[in-house]
């Protein structure tokens, strides 16, 4: 199984901005963690701060699945929300904070209705949980 994981906006800081919220691990050093465990499954990471970037990725991935934490695009992108819509690759939302519990802002997402399922709150253990749903959505097609 090949699964690509992006990022969005600021979660290149990760383990700097706000520990109390996103923890105080970087993402390249999970990820290496991840990969590790994980040395039979083809995973690929991607991160931009650019809306741009984000859709080609999505457009061009040929992965069987794709792991997408938006980060602020959650709330904003419809074009990210239109590529997924437009792509077959299934698609699972992630987050490490959970947006229902902080400012209303975060509470709409335009991304939500075109992903197969939503995992917030559980800090980086929710690409974990992401991982695991795509082996059963992956294994039942």
């Amino acid at each position: 199984m090949e699964l690509l994981i992006i990022n969005g906006p600021n979660l290149n800081m990760l383990g700097k901005r706000n520990p109390e919220v996103y923890g105080d691990q970087d993402f390249d050093s999970f990820f290496k963690e991840l990969s590790e465990e994980l040395d039979e499954m083809k995973l690929e990471a991607f991160q931009s701060n650019h809306e741009g970037e984000i859709v080609e990725k999505l457009q061009l991935s040929k992965a069987d699945g794709i792991i997408l934490n938006a980060g602020g695009f959650t709330h904003t992108s419809v074009a990210i929300a239109d590529a997924i819509e437009a792509i077959e690759a299934p698609v699972i939302e992630v987050h490490i904070s959970n947006p229902a519990a902080r400012e209303p802002f975060r509470h709409t997402s335009l991304i939500a209705p075109h992903v197969e399922g939503s995992i917030a709150g559980f800090g980086l253990e929710s690409y974990w949980i992401a991982i695991v749903a795509f082996q059963g959505i992956i294994d039942e097609a």
